[in-house]
């Protein structure tokens, strides 16, 4: 069974963190990369059981892994939670003795003022702890990661 670390980059982000850590059950692991946060984040982190490492300028995205527990890892952003259905996807997908593929991709929906907005693009965010290729805090799309059945939630900031 393939164990998942969550990553998240955070900064100020207590209104909404606690919604997002909620959804990883599936994760086996917690991984806080905190932007210099000034309100609660690093607390509700903390209840959750997340390692929390400060951002560093001179740090790489990838770098954050080397303290990854785990070889698979799952990115999102705080403004984001699993459906259940992405949820027990990523449960069983762990059942999978053999997983192959270079990454995994999720679809994702947007809140947005006039209602939720499905995104047709899937998103590369389920990687190995070896992965190489960021945009910034999140992996760069891979054409060739597998879609995994169900969908990530981007809420509007509070």
């Amino acid at each position: 069974m393939p164990p998942v670390t969550a990553v998240l980059h955070t900064e100020n982000d207590a209104l909404r963190l606690g919604r997002a850590l909620e959804t990883l059950r599936a994760c086996d692991e917690i991984i806080i990369v905190d932007h210099g946060s000034r309100d609660a984040t690093a607390r509700i982190a903390r209840e959750y059981g997340a390692h929390i490492f400060p951002f560093k300028a001179e740090t790489s995205p990838g770098s954050y892994l080397q303290s990854a527990r785990c070889d698979w890892i799952l990115c999102l952003d705080p403004s984001e939670s699993l459906t259940e259905g992405l949820e027990a996807t990523l449960l069983e997908w762990k059942s999978v003795v053999d997983v192959s593929g270079p990454a995994f991709c999720v679809f994702l929906r947007e809140e947005t003022p006039d209602g939720w907005v499905e995104n047709p693009t899937p998103q590369t965010r389920l990687v190995p702890r070896t992965w190489t290729a960021w945009k910034d805090v999140l992996p760069r799309h891979d054409p060739s990661a597998v879609a995994l059945e169900g969908e990530l939630l981007r809420f509007l900031l509070p």
